[in-house]
């Protein structure tokens, strides 16, 4: 018998963990019964649970569910790391977002997790040469959201989208393993740019609230962009940099 890959092994237990919480909001808050059946409890693993949450993030009046439905059961079914990226990204919730106690807090209500499975469903069909409907999804994530990724971006798993409000994502912007973003974060050009013209976000980097970084700009590995800031120029490793124009403050 093929064994379970470390990653497949990872998304079994964080969807016992979705489960086992699952029943003890059903416990407590009764109420929430039906709303909790809906988004985790009919669904018999955690694949079919992802699928039918950004189903019904993407629902709209001009194309039926069922049809929805087949357009991410399909995204998830032909590429196994989206599911993977987002156990990933459920993790870095957990792990560096303080108001998040459960694992399935990002699953039932943070719209930033949401947004991001989203867009890693129209990413798949802009790969795929769909840009029609990866260009729907896009513009059904931004006027329910208000998060406006581009599905041409590209973006590595173990993401924190913190509030995610006013989040904006360019078309050439890249965004590696393990980035947190907080709301109202411009990742955007300057205008007078054409083709790759969008930061490069290495892994391990923190953008606060409310920071714009502009233009084919690279902010190196760990380092950190403090609220408010706008940078312009490359980041280098490890540093901590504010301001307007940003400018280093600690390495």
């Amino acid at each position: 018998m093929k064994q379970k890959s470390t990653a497949a092994n990872k998304t079994d237990e964080i969807w016992e963990k979705i489960i086992f919480e699952s029943i003890e909001i059903k416990k407590k808050e009764p109420l929430l019964n039906y709303f909790i059946d809906k988004k985790i409890s009919d669904h018999n693993s955690f694949q079919e649970c992802l699928s039918y949450l950004v189903a019904d993030n993407l629902e709209c009046s001009f194309i039926e569910f069922s049809e929805i439905k087949k357009i991410t059961d399909f995204a998830l079914d032909s590429d196994e790391k989206i599911i993977f990226s987002t156990v990933e990204d459920i993790l870095a919730n957990f792990d560096r977002d303080p108001a998040c106690t459960r694992h399935i807090n990002p699953v039932l209500y943070y719209k930033g997790f949401q947004a991001l499975q989203c867009y890693r469903i129209a990413n798949f069909y802009s790969k795929k040469g769909k840009l029609d409907l990866a260009y729907l999804i896009q513009m059904l994530v931004s006027n329910k959201f208000s998060v406006d990724i581009h599905p041409f971006a590209t973006i590595g798993k173990g993401i924190l989208m913190d509030h995610a409000h006013g989040i904006v994502i360019g078309e050439t912007a890249k965004i590696g393993d393990n980035v947190s973003l907080l709301h109202s974060v411009t990742l955007g050009g300057t205008g007078k740019e054409e083709g790759d013209r969008h930061p490069k976000i290495h892994s391990g980097v923190s953008i606060y609230a409310s920071s714009t970084i502009l233009g084919n700009i690279i902010i190196g590995k760990n380092s950190t962009i403090a609220a408010g800031s706008l940078v312009l120029k490359n980041v280098e490793p490890n540093v901590t940099v504010a301001g307007i124009p940003a400018k280093i403050i600690n390495k």
